[in-house]
This record gives C-alpha cells, sequence and structure tokens, in this order.
C-alpha cells in the first residue's frame, strides 16, 4: 500500500465552509468509494507546534492506495474528473506526494 498526501491551501476568496462542505458531501464520500482506495481523510491544519505563525497549508489529505494500477483506472471516470475539478475550483497549487512506508516496502 501506497499513501498519497496531499497539501493545499484554498484559492484566495474561498469560503473554508463552502469548501469543507463539499469535501463531506461529495470528495470524502466518492474518493472512499473507490476500488483502490484503502482508507481518506482530510485534515484542517491547526497550527504549528512552537510557533504562534500560521501553517504553510490549510488542508492535508491521507489517501491509503491499495492498488496503484487500480487506482489509475478509478481516477480516470468521469465521476472522477469530475470531482477533480470541482476540488482544483477549490485548492490552490496542490502539492501531491506519492509516499511509500519505509518499514513494510523495500
Amino acid at each position: 500500500m501506497q499513501t498519497l498526501i496531499v497539501l493545499f491551501r484554498l484559492k484566495p476568496g474561498v469560503d473554508r465552509q463552502a469548501y469543507e462542505q463539499w469535501a463531506r458531501s461529495t470528495d470524502l464520500p466518492i474518493v472512499r468509494n473507490l476500488p483502490s482506495i484503502g482508507r481518506f481523510d482530510v485534515y484542517r491544519t491547526a497550527g504549528l507546534v512552537g510557533s504562534d505563525g500560521p501553517a504553510p497549508y490549510d488542508y492535508v489529505e491521507l489517501i491509503d492506495v491499495k492498488d496503484m494500477g487500480q487506482f489509475g483506472t478509478d481516477v480516470s471516470t468521469d465521476t472522477m474528473r469530475r470531482v477533480a475539478g470541482e476540488f482544483r475550483q477549490f485548492a490552490d497549487n496542490p502539492v501531491f506526494m506519492l509516499t511509500a512506508n519505509m518499514e513494510t516496502s523495500a
């Protein structure tokens, strides 16, 4: 299993509550239902440890992908293209990092 970590800020002028409502009603249930997904969670950042400054990102997504081949198939559907397009309306230059657990991967 690999984990996709997505870091992003909301675009200027995007309402946080509008994004979070969309994430709860659309993004989370649709992505969680994909055959390739083991787990999908979205976290709102709350700050930095040891600092009064803001976190560099507003949100962190953790997506556990059980099967990368199936994931490619899953994200190429019309539904997922629509969801990705809607996500791009909210997210300002998201960073997508594909990771592998160093203890369980060769």
